[in-house]
């Protein structure tokens, strides 16, 4: 299983994403996380706190010219399982965390670390490791390169005016042909029974979890630890076992549902 989650800033992807992936390695699997946005997020949900550890530059090398492919490869003798030995960091739970690199980097050193993250991650088999994803906060970044990875990315959206129209433009790209095989939402901070309607119907993206508005996660944040050794008994932490196991059991939707008739 490999999933990417994706939101507009503040919609609460890193918090569920860092829980998915610790509960999943729970379960006995073997889970890599991985962090390609630049703010932190993905480290202090998984309970390591703030990680500024990058990918270093020379793990890259700079093809010769006129050489076909990327500009950048691992450079000769690293394969991608070996960069995992050297790079990722150990986390609770089993999980291993890898990023490419946060703002407080610059120029150079950090695009090459930025290709690193990627050729690691394309070197890597289909079938082991699980991945689980925090992308860059936005609109494009998911099917224009990052998400490459993914078989399944999950728009994380609070039930707000601006959530979704963020999440309808995500489904909207979807349609392109860089779109991942299934893409699905999981609502947060939701406060009444009436939101996973709501966000159907804004969207067409078929929902397959809700993560309630809840003081632990924001408490949790507020101590940089994860709300999972924060709260483990929190309503939010609740929703995310639910939301957990229907990824596992593929229980999402394989295509995008339609958007005909979708709000705006």
């Amino acid at each position: 299983m490999r999933v990417a989650f994706v939101g507009k800033g503040g919609a609460g992807k890193s918090a569920i994403a860092g829980v998915v992936a610790r509960l999943l390695a729970r379960q006995g699997e073997d889970v890599l996380a991985v962090d390609s946005d630049p703010l932190p997020g993905l480290s202090i949900s998984l309970g390591l706190g703030v990680v500024d550890a990058a990918i270093p530059s020379d793990a890259v090398e700079e093809k010769a010219e006129g050489e076909p492919g990327p500009r950048f490869r691992l450079r000769q003798g690293l394969t991608a399982f070996d960069a995992l030995r050297d790079y990722a960091l150990p986390a609770p739970d089993g999980v291993r965390f890898l990023q490419f690199g946060k703002t407080r980097a610059s120029g150079a050193p950090l695009m090459r670390s930025q290709w690193a993250f990627r050729q690691i991650l394309d070197g890597l088999p289909p079938e082991t490791p699980t991945i689980i994803g925090d992308l860059p906060g936005g609109t494009r970044q998911p099917f224009f390169g990052w998400a490459g990875y993914a078989d399944t990315v999950v728009v994380v959206t609070p039930p707000t005016s601006a959530g979704l129209l963020s999440a309808r433009r995500l489904a909207k790209l979807a349609a392109t042909d860089a779109a991942p095989n299934r893409i699905v939402a999981v609502i947060s901070q939701a406060r009444d029974d009436g939101d996973t309607e709501r966000v159907r119907r804004r969207t067409g993206l078929d929902v397959v979890g809700s993560v309630p508005w809840d003081e632990h996660v924001l408490a949790a944040e507020r101590e940089g630890r994860s709300v999972l050794d924060a709260a483990p008994d929190a309503p939010a932490v609740t929703a995310i076992v639910t939301l957990t196991e229907r990824l596992a059991a593929r229980q999402t939707t394989p295509v995008l549902a339609e958007l005909q008739g979708g709000g705006r």
